[in-house]
Protein backbone atom coordinates (compact mmCIF):
# COMPACT_ATOMS: atom_id res chain seq x y z
CA UNK A 1 0.00 0.00 0.00
CA UNK A 2 1.47 3.51 -0.90
CA UNK A 3 0.63 6.20 1.24
CA UNK A 4 1.58 10.15 0.94
CA UNK A 5 4.48 10.78 3.14
CA UNK A 6 4.64 14.59 2.35
CA UNK A 7 6.08 16.61 -0.99
CA UNK A 8 8.95 16.28 -2.50
CA UNK A 9 8.94 20.04 -3.39
CA UNK A 10 7.43 21.61 -0.31
CA UNK A 11 10.87 19.28 1.57
CA UNK A 12 13.21 21.07 -1.09
CA UNK A 13 11.79 24.62 -0.44
CA UNK A 14 12.12 24.01 3.35
CA UNK A 15 15.58 22.81 3.19
CA UNK A 16 16.77 25.11 1.15
CA UNK A 17 14.51 27.78 2.78
CA UNK A 18 16.64 26.51 6.10
CA UNK A 19 20.01 27.11 4.35
CA UNK A 20 19.13 30.41 3.09
CA UNK A 21 17.76 31.71 6.63
CA UNK A 22 21.27 29.81 8.54
CA UNK A 23 23.48 31.85 5.73
CA UNK A 24 20.63 34.59 6.44
CA UNK A 25 21.03 35.24 9.60
CA UNK A 26 24.91 34.80 9.78
CA UNK A 27 24.75 37.64 6.70
CA UNK A 28 22.22 39.63 9.04
CA UNK A 29 24.82 39.64 11.88
CA UNK A 30 27.87 40.66 10.07
CA UNK A 31 25.44 43.32 8.27
CA UNK A 32 25.06 44.52 12.17
CA UNK A 33 28.66 44.35 12.51
CA UNK A 34 29.36 46.53 10.16
CA UNK A 35 26.86 48.75 10.46
CA UNK A 36 28.14 49.57 13.83
CA UNK A 37 31.92 49.80 13.23
CA UNK A 38 30.55 52.03 9.89
CA UNK A 39 29.17 54.32 12.41
CA UNK A 40 31.79 54.40 14.93
CA UNK A 41 34.36 55.42 12.04
CA UNK A 42 32.03 57.87 11.01
CA UNK A 43 32.03 59.37 14.74
CA UNK A 44 35.37 58.67 15.18
CA UNK A 45 36.68 60.60 12.72
CA UNK A 46 34.50 64.11 13.73
CA UNK A 47 36.03 63.54 17.21
CA UNK A 48 39.85 63.41 15.63
CA UNK A 49 38.36 66.50 13.50
CA UNK A 50 37.41 68.36 16.24
CA UNK A 51 40.95 67.60 18.00
CA UNK A 52 42.58 69.14 15.25
CA UNK A 53 40.17 72.19 15.14
CA UNK A 54 40.88 72.91 18.94
CA UNK A 55 44.43 72.06 18.45
CA UNK A 56 44.77 75.28 16.33
CA UNK A 57 42.68 77.66 18.27
CA UNK A 58 45.29 77.37 21.25
CA UNK A 59 47.10 80.59 22.13
CA UNK A 60 50.37 80.95 24.29
CA UNK A 61 50.84 83.97 26.74
CA UNK A 62 53.23 83.92 29.25
CA UNK A 63 54.25 80.44 28.41
CA UNK A 64 50.42 79.71 29.11
CA UNK A 65 48.40 78.19 26.91
CA UNK A 66 45.61 79.64 26.38
CA UNK A 67 41.79 78.39 24.84
CA UNK A 68 39.04 79.59 23.16
CA UNK A 69 36.77 76.62 21.73
CA UNK A 70 36.13 77.22 18.63
CA UNK A 71 32.52 77.34 17.51
CA UNK A 72 33.61 75.20 14.63
CA UNK A 73 34.84 72.15 16.73
CA UNK A 74 31.15 72.84 18.39
CA UNK A 75 29.86 72.33 14.64
CA UNK A 76 31.87 69.38 14.05
CA UNK A 77 30.56 67.29 17.15
CA UNK A 78 27.05 68.68 16.24
CA UNK A 79 24.79 66.23 15.46
CA UNK A 80 20.64 65.75 15.46
CA UNK A 81 20.64 64.13 18.67
CA UNK A 82 22.14 66.25 20.71
CA UNK A 83 24.93 64.50 21.64
CA UNK A 84 26.31 66.18 24.98
CA UNK A 85 30.21 67.00 24.28
CA UNK A 86 32.86 66.37 26.10
CA UNK A 87 36.40 67.91 26.09
CA UNK A 88 39.62 68.43 28.15
CA UNK A 89 43.13 69.85 26.99
CA UNK A 90 46.28 69.22 29.41
CA UNK A 91 49.37 70.68 29.27
CA UNK A 92 52.37 69.22 28.62
CA UNK A 93 53.11 69.09 32.90
CA UNK A 94 49.84 66.91 33.02
CA UNK A 95 47.50 69.82 34.33
CA UNK A 96 44.33 70.30 32.62
CA UNK A 97 43.92 73.82 31.05
CA UNK A 98 40.19 73.75 30.53
CA UNK A 99 37.57 71.06 29.88
CA UNK A 100 34.69 69.43 31.45
CA UNK A 101 35.66 66.16 31.84
CA UNK A 102 36.63 66.18 35.30
CA UNK A 103 38.41 63.14 36.89
CA UNK A 104 37.59 60.75 34.35
CA UNK A 105 41.03 60.83 32.34
CA UNK A 106 43.49 58.59 33.86
CA UNK A 107 47.04 58.95 34.34
CA UNK A 108 47.82 55.70 32.21
CA UNK A 109 45.83 56.62 29.63
CA UNK A 110 47.23 60.13 29.73
CA UNK A 111 50.89 58.11 29.70
CA UNK A 112 49.62 55.84 26.07
CA UNK A 113 49.02 59.17 24.69
CA UNK A 114 52.61 59.94 23.81
CA UNK A 115 52.57 56.50 21.60
CA UNK A 116 49.46 57.39 19.82
CA UNK A 117 45.69 58.19 19.68
CA UNK A 118 43.77 56.94 22.51
CA UNK A 119 40.38 55.49 22.12
CA UNK A 120 38.04 54.78 24.80
CA UNK A 121 34.48 53.93 25.68
CA UNK A 122 33.44 54.68 29.15
CA UNK A 123 31.21 55.51 31.93
CA UNK A 124 30.63 59.16 33.43
CA UNK A 125 27.79 61.20 34.64
CA UNK A 126 25.50 58.25 34.84
CA UNK A 127 25.96 58.03 30.56
CA UNK A 128 28.72 55.88 28.87
CA UNK A 129 30.50 58.16 26.35
CA UNK A 130 33.25 57.59 23.18
CA UNK A 131 36.19 59.38 24.16
CA UNK A 132 39.28 60.23 22.10
CA UNK A 133 42.91 61.60 23.30
CA UNK A 134 45.57 62.07 20.84
CA UNK A 135 48.77 64.72 21.41
CA UNK A 136 49.37 67.73 19.31
CA UNK A 137 52.34 70.33 18.95
CA UNK A 138 50.54 73.66 19.25
CA UNK A 139 51.45 75.94 16.20
CA UNK A 140 52.11 78.90 18.47
CA UNK A 141 54.87 81.94 17.87
CA UNK A 142 56.48 81.93 21.71
CA UNK A 143 56.22 77.79 21.94
CA UNK A 144 55.37 74.71 20.45
CA UNK A 145 54.67 72.23 23.46
CA UNK A 146 53.08 69.65 22.91
CA UNK A 147 49.05 69.33 24.80
CA UNK A 148 46.83 66.62 24.68
CA UNK A 149 43.05 67.23 23.37
CA UNK A 150 40.53 64.96 24.69
CA UNK A 151 37.16 64.91 22.85
CA UNK A 152 34.12 62.47 23.22
CA UNK A 153 30.24 62.83 22.99
CA UNK A 154 27.81 60.27 23.83
CA UNK A 155 26.89 57.30 22.07
CA UNK A 156 22.91 58.17 21.03
CA UNK A 157 23.93 59.02 17.34
CA UNK A 158 26.04 56.16 17.22
CA UNK A 159 23.24 53.86 18.20
CA UNK A 160 20.81 55.65 15.89
CA UNK A 161 23.17 55.35 12.87
CA UNK A 162 23.97 51.77 13.13
CA UNK A 163 19.87 51.12 13.28
CA UNK A 164 19.79 53.02 10.52
CA UNK A 165 22.35 51.63 8.15
CA UNK A 166 21.12 47.97 9.52
CA UNK A 167 17.33 48.33 8.87
CA UNK A 168 18.20 49.38 5.19
CA UNK A 169 20.89 46.15 4.89
CA UNK A 170 17.82 44.04 6.29
CA UNK A 171 15.29 45.76 4.13
CA UNK A 172 17.65 44.55 0.92
CA UNK A 173 18.27 40.98 2.40
CA UNK A 174 14.28 40.38 2.89
CA UNK A 175 13.60 41.40 -0.81
CA UNK A 176 16.73 39.19 -1.93
CA UNK A 177 15.24 36.63 0.07
CA UNK A 178 11.43 37.18 -1.58
CA UNK A 179 12.78 37.15 -4.93
CA UNK A 180 15.20 33.96 -3.77
CA UNK A 181 11.90 32.16 -2.23
CA UNK A 182 10.49 33.11 -6.01
CA UNK A 183 13.28 31.93 -8.47
CA UNK A 184 14.05 29.02 -5.96
CA UNK A 185 10.30 27.77 -6.34
CA UNK A 186 10.51 28.11 -10.32
CA UNK A 187 13.74 26.55 -10.38
CA UNK A 188 12.30 23.51 -8.05
CA UNK A 189 9.19 23.43 -10.32
CA UNK A 190 11.80 23.11 -13.30
CA UNK A 191 13.58 21.29 -11.98
CA UNK A 192 10.89 18.19 -11.59
CA UNK A 193 10.00 18.66 -14.85
CA UNK A 194 11.33 15.40 -15.89
CA UNK A 195 9.64 13.41 -13.22
CA UNK A 196 6.15 14.48 -13.66
CA UNK A 197 7.12 14.05 -17.59
CA UNK A 198 7.69 10.43 -16.90
CA UNK A 199 4.70 10.20 -14.49
CA UNK A 200 2.57 10.69 -17.34
CA UNK A 201 4.37 8.28 -19.89
CA UNK A 202 3.59 6.30 -16.83
CA UNK A 203 -0.30 6.65 -16.58
CA UNK A 204 -0.95 6.30 -20.70
CA UNK A 205 0.29 3.10 -21.06
CA UNK A 206 -1.89 0.58 -21.16
CA UNK A 207 -2.78 -2.32 -19.06
CA UNK A 208 -0.71 -4.70 -21.08
CA UNK A 209 2.05 -2.47 -22.34
CA UNK A 210 5.43 -3.85 -20.94
CA UNK A 211 7.44 -2.22 -23.13
CA UNK A 212 10.85 -0.71 -22.09
CA UNK A 213 10.82 3.43 -21.36
CA UNK A 214 12.54 5.33 -23.98
CA UNK A 215 12.80 8.98 -22.37
CA UNK A 216 15.68 11.39 -21.94
CA UNK A 217 16.40 11.51 -18.10
CA UNK A 218 18.47 13.55 -15.68
CA UNK A 219 21.09 11.46 -14.21
CA UNK A 220 19.71 10.90 -10.67
CA UNK A 221 16.22 9.44 -12.35
CA UNK A 222 18.37 7.46 -14.47
CA UNK A 223 18.42 4.52 -11.67
CA UNK A 224 14.69 4.44 -11.19
CA UNK A 225 13.85 4.52 -14.95
CA UNK A 226 16.19 1.81 -15.22
CA UNK A 227 14.09 -0.50 -12.07
CA UNK A 228 10.82 0.44 -13.99
CA UNK A 229 12.38 -0.89 -16.72
CA UNK A 230 13.96 -3.89 -15.44
CA UNK A 231 10.48 -4.72 -13.68
CA UNK A 232 8.58 -4.52 -17.13
CA UNK A 233 10.77 -6.99 -18.41
CA UNK A 234 9.94 -8.98 -15.35
CA UNK A 235 6.54 -8.53 -15.94
CA UNK A 236 7.01 -9.55 -19.14
CA UNK A 237 8.61 -12.72 -18.81
CA UNK A 238 6.05 -14.21 -15.87
CA UNK A 239 2.98 -12.85 -18.27
CA UNK A 240 4.93 -14.91 -20.85
CA UNK A 241 5.34 -18.05 -18.95
CA UNK A 242 1.61 -17.29 -17.42
CA UNK A 243 0.60 -18.05 -21.29
CA UNK A 244 3.15 -21.26 -21.80
CA UNK A 245 1.85 -22.35 -18.56
CA UNK A 246 -1.80 -21.48 -20.15
CA UNK A 247 -0.97 -22.74 -22.95
CA UNK A 248 0.38 -26.51 -22.14
CA UNK A 249 -2.22 -26.88 -19.39
CA UNK A 250 -4.87 -26.67 -21.73
CA UNK A 251 -2.63 -29.03 -23.87
CA UNK A 252 -2.24 -31.77 -21.33
CA UNK A 253 -5.99 -31.22 -20.32
CA UNK A 254 -7.29 -31.11 -24.07
CA UNK A 255 -5.25 -34.58 -24.39
CA UNK A 256 -7.17 -36.94 -22.01
CA UNK A 257 -10.25 -35.16 -22.52
CA UNK A 258 -10.00 -35.97 -26.54
CA UNK A 259 -9.43 -39.22 -25.24
CA UNK A 260 -12.51 -39.83 -23.02
CA UNK A 261 -14.45 -38.52 -26.00
CA UNK A 262 -13.78 -40.67 -28.57
CA UNK A 263 -13.72 -43.83 -25.87
CA UNK A 264 -17.36 -42.87 -25.16
CA UNK A 265 -18.25 -42.41 -28.76
CA UNK A 266 -16.77 -45.82 -29.78
CA UNK A 267 -18.55 -47.49 -26.56
CA UNK A 268 -21.49 -46.12 -27.67
CA UNK A 269 -21.59 -47.86 -31.48
CA UNK A 270 -21.49 -50.96 -30.34
CA UNK A 271 -23.91 -53.37 -28.70
CA UNK A 272 -21.64 -55.75 -26.93
CA UNK A 273 -21.40 -55.37 -22.86
CA UNK A 274 -17.69 -56.39 -22.99
CA UNK A 275 -16.33 -53.42 -25.19
CA UNK A 276 -18.64 -51.14 -22.63
CA UNK A 277 -16.57 -52.19 -19.76
CA UNK A 278 -13.61 -52.03 -21.80
CA UNK A 279 -14.45 -49.07 -22.82
CA UNK A 280 -15.55 -48.22 -18.81
CA UNK A 281 -12.36 -49.03 -17.79
CA UNK A 282 -10.38 -47.23 -20.20
CA UNK A 283 -12.34 -43.69 -18.87
CA UNK A 284 -11.58 -44.61 -15.39
CA UNK A 285 -8.08 -44.73 -15.66
CA UNK A 286 -8.04 -41.48 -17.83
CA UNK A 287 -10.08 -39.30 -15.38
CA UNK A 288 -7.83 -40.15 -12.65
CA UNK A 289 -5.18 -38.90 -14.91
CA UNK A 290 -6.81 -36.10 -15.28
CA UNK A 291 -8.50 -35.55 -12.08
CA UNK A 292 -4.39 -35.38 -10.71
CA UNK A 293 -3.54 -33.25 -13.17
CA UNK A 294 -5.79 -30.86 -12.30
CA UNK A 295 -5.35 -30.87 -8.78
CA UNK A 296 -1.78 -30.50 -9.58
CA UNK A 297 -2.08 -27.58 -11.68
CA UNK A 298 -4.50 -26.14 -8.56
CA UNK A 299 -1.59 -27.25 -6.35
CA UNK A 300 1.11 -25.08 -8.42
CA UNK A 301 -1.46 -22.51 -8.77
CA UNK A 302 -2.09 -21.82 -5.25
CA UNK A 303 1.84 -22.11 -4.38
CA UNK A 304 3.03 -20.37 -6.60
CA UNK A 305 0.36 -17.07 -5.65
CA UNK A 306 -0.89 -17.67 -2.35
CA UNK A 307 0.30 -15.68 0.38
CA UNK A 308 2.62 -17.44 2.17
CA UNK A 309 1.89 -17.98 5.44
CA UNK A 310 4.15 -17.75 9.28
CA UNK A 311 7.08 -20.05 9.27
CA UNK A 312 7.31 -22.15 12.32
CA UNK A 313 10.21 -24.22 13.76
CA UNK A 314 9.16 -28.31 13.13
CA UNK A 315 11.67 -31.13 12.85
CA UNK A 316 12.13 -32.35 9.11
CA UNK A 317 13.09 -35.27 10.10
CA UNK A 318 9.81 -36.57 11.75
CA UNK A 319 8.01 -35.38 8.76
CA UNK A 320 9.84 -37.26 6.03
CA UNK A 321 9.93 -40.65 8.09
CA UNK A 322 6.21 -40.26 8.56
CA UNK A 323 5.40 -39.30 4.86
CA UNK A 324 7.80 -42.43 3.78
CA UNK A 325 5.65 -44.67 6.21
CA UNK A 326 2.64 -43.40 4.59
CA UNK A 327 3.94 -44.48 1.03
CA UNK A 328 5.22 -47.35 1.68
CA UNK A 329 1.67 -49.18 2.42
CA UNK A 330 0.40 -47.32 -0.50
CA UNK A 331 -0.48 -49.23 -4.04
CA UNK A 332 2.09 -47.48 -6.24
CA UNK A 333 4.81 -48.24 -3.99
CA UNK A 334 4.54 -51.83 -3.94
CA UNK A 335 6.77 -52.77 -6.63
CA UNK A 336 9.55 -50.39 -6.16
CA UNK A 337 12.21 -50.68 -3.24
CA UNK A 338 11.34 -47.41 -1.06
CA UNK A 339 13.52 -46.78 1.43
CA UNK A 340 14.93 -44.36 4.34
CA UNK A 341 18.58 -43.60 4.82
CA UNK A 342 20.00 -43.30 8.03
CA UNK A 343 19.26 -39.65 9.36
CA UNK A 344 19.96 -37.26 12.32
CA UNK A 345 17.63 -36.45 14.37
CA UNK A 346 15.94 -33.73 14.88
CA UNK A 347 16.72 -31.83 12.30
CA UNK A 348 14.60 -28.03 13.01
CA UNK A 349 14.30 -25.93 10.35
CA UNK A 350 11.11 -23.53 9.77
CA UNK A 351 8.63 -24.09 7.81
CA UNK A 352 5.36 -24.53 6.38
CA UNK A 353 4.09 -28.41 7.50
CA UNK A 354 1.72 -28.77 4.40
CA UNK A 355 3.86 -27.55 1.86
CA UNK A 356 6.70 -29.56 3.11
CA UNK A 357 4.57 -32.98 3.37
CA UNK A 358 3.43 -31.81 -0.48
CA UNK A 359 7.30 -31.75 -1.40
CA UNK A 360 8.29 -35.07 -0.15
CA UNK A 361 5.08 -36.48 -1.94
CA UNK A 362 5.56 -34.95 -4.97
CA UNK A 363 9.13 -36.51 -4.85
CA UNK A 364 8.73 -39.66 -3.95
CA UNK A 365 5.65 -40.03 -6.88
CA UNK A 366 8.00 -38.36 -9.42
CA UNK A 367 10.56 -41.50 -8.41
CA UNK A 368 7.98 -44.02 -8.65
CA UNK A 369 6.59 -42.95 -11.95
CA UNK A 370 9.89 -42.53 -13.64
CA UNK A 371 11.88 -45.42 -12.50
CA UNK A 372 10.90 -49.18 -13.94
CA UNK A 373 9.35 -51.58 -11.60
CA UNK A 374 12.16 -53.18 -9.21
CA UNK A 375 14.33 -50.00 -9.01
CA UNK A 376 14.97 -49.20 -5.64
CA UNK A 377 14.50 -45.16 -3.89
CA UNK A 378 16.15 -43.91 -1.28
CA UNK A 379 15.63 -40.74 0.83
CA UNK A 380 17.66 -39.60 2.67
CA UNK A 381 18.52 -36.21 5.38
CA UNK A 382 21.67 -34.81 6.16
CA UNK A 383 22.71 -32.13 8.49
CA UNK A 384 25.39 -29.48 7.70
CA UNK A 385 26.47 -26.31 9.55
CA UNK A 386 23.47 -23.87 8.58
CA UNK A 387 21.46 -26.06 6.35
CA UNK A 388 19.67 -28.99 6.04
CA UNK A 389 20.17 -31.40 2.77
CA UNK A 390 17.04 -33.28 1.95
CA UNK A 391 17.57 -36.09 -1.01
CA UNK A 392 16.19 -38.62 -3.06
CA UNK A 393 18.08 -41.26 -5.41
CA UNK A 394 16.68 -44.19 -8.21
CA UNK A 395 18.95 -46.44 -9.69
CA UNK A 396 16.52 -45.84 -13.13
CA UNK A 397 17.64 -44.73 -16.29
CA UNK A 398 18.44 -41.50 -14.99
CA UNK A 399 18.66 -38.18 -17.48
CA UNK A 400 19.97 -36.60 -20.51
CA UNK A 401 22.54 -34.14 -19.15
CA UNK A 402 21.00 -31.32 -21.64
CA UNK A 403 17.71 -31.62 -19.94
CA UNK A 404 18.74 -31.45 -16.28
CA UNK A 405 18.29 -27.64 -16.01
CA UNK A 406 14.81 -27.89 -17.26
CA UNK A 407 13.06 -31.01 -15.23
CA UNK A 408 11.97 -27.91 -12.75
CA UNK A 409 10.05 -26.05 -15.63
CA UNK A 410 6.27 -27.08 -15.96
CA UNK A 411 5.28 -30.29 -18.12
CA UNK A 412 9.01 -31.15 -18.68
CA UNK A 413 9.46 -34.50 -18.01
CA UNK A 414 13.26 -35.23 -18.95
CA UNK A 415 12.01 -36.58 -22.93
CA UNK A 416 9.99 -39.29 -21.70
CA UNK A 417 6.95 -40.19 -23.42
CA UNK A 418 6.17 -43.32 -21.84
CA UNK A 419 4.86 -42.48 -18.76
CA UNK A 420 1.90 -41.65 -16.54
CA UNK A 421 4.12 -38.58 -15.10
CA UNK A 422 2.41 -34.81 -15.98
CA UNK A 423 5.98 -33.22 -15.75
CA UNK A 424 4.37 -30.90 -13.17
CA UNK A 425 5.93 -32.34 -9.84
CA UNK A 426 9.48 -30.96 -9.72
CA UNK A 427 8.08 -27.62 -10.75
CA UNK A 428 5.49 -27.89 -7.36
CA UNK A 429 9.03 -29.20 -5.46
CA UNK A 430 10.63 -25.86 -6.72
CA UNK A 431 7.69 -23.32 -5.58
CA UNK A 432 8.05 -24.93 -2.18
CA UNK A 433 11.82 -25.14 -2.10
CA UNK A 434 11.83 -21.28 -3.09
CA UNK A 435 8.98 -20.63 -0.24
CA UNK A 436 11.42 -21.61 1.98
CA UNK A 437 14.53 -19.85 0.98
CA UNK A 438 16.08 -23.09 -0.08
CA UNK A 439 18.32 -24.30 -2.98
CA UNK A 440 16.75 -27.62 -5.22
CA UNK A 441 19.71 -28.98 -6.89
CA UNK A 442 19.12 -31.99 -9.78
CA UNK A 443 21.99 -34.21 -11.17
CA UNK A 444 22.65 -37.75 -12.21
CA UNK A 445 23.59 -39.75 -9.13
CA UNK A 446 27.69 -40.78 -9.22
CA UNK A 447 26.78 -44.77 -10.28
CA UNK A 448 23.29 -45.01 -11.90
CA UNK A 449 19.63 -43.10 -11.61
CA UNK A 450 19.16 -39.44 -10.56
CA UNK A 451 19.43 -37.33 -7.02
CA UNK A 452 17.60 -34.67 -6.25
CA UNK A 453 18.81 -32.49 -3.28
CA UNK A 454 16.47 -30.05 -1.25
CA UNK A 455 18.87 -27.58 0.51
CA UNK A 456 16.77 -25.62 3.25
CA UNK A 457 17.95 -23.02 6.38
CA UNK A 458 17.99 -24.51 9.63
CA UNK A 459 16.55 -22.81 12.35
CA UNK A 460 19.28 -19.72 13.53
CA UNK A 461 18.20 -20.39 17.60
CA UNK A 462 18.61 -24.30 17.25
CA UNK A 463 20.44 -25.29 20.28
CA UNK A 464 20.87 -28.64 18.53
CA UNK A 465 24.66 -29.18 18.04
CA UNK A 466 25.12 -28.85 14.35
CA UNK A 467 27.48 -31.08 12.70
CA UNK A 468 29.26 -31.44 9.52
CA UNK A 469 28.51 -34.03 7.30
Amino acid sequence: MITVDGSLKRRLIIWLLITVSGLGGLLLIEAYTSAKRAANRAYDSQLEAASLTITEAIQWQDGQPIVEMPAAAFQILATDHEERIFYAIIDAAGREVTGNLGDTIEASWQRAVHDGPVWRTVPHAETRIRLHGQELDTPGWETQEPVQIWVGHTLSGRRVLANELFVHSLTRFLVMVLLAGLLMSLAIHTALGPIRRLRRRLRQRDADDMRPLHARVPRELYDLAETLNALFARQREGREALLRFTADASHQLKTPLAGLQNTSELALQSSRPQEWRHALETIQRSAARTSRLAGQLLSLARLRHATQERLAPLDLATTVRETVLEWVEREAARHHDLGLAPSPAPVFIEGELWTLKELINNLIDNALRYTPPGSTITLGLERHINEAVLFIEDDGPGVNEELLGRLHQPFERGGRQDTQGSGLGLAIVESIVKRHDGVLEIHNAPSHGLRIDVRLPLVPSSEEPFKEE
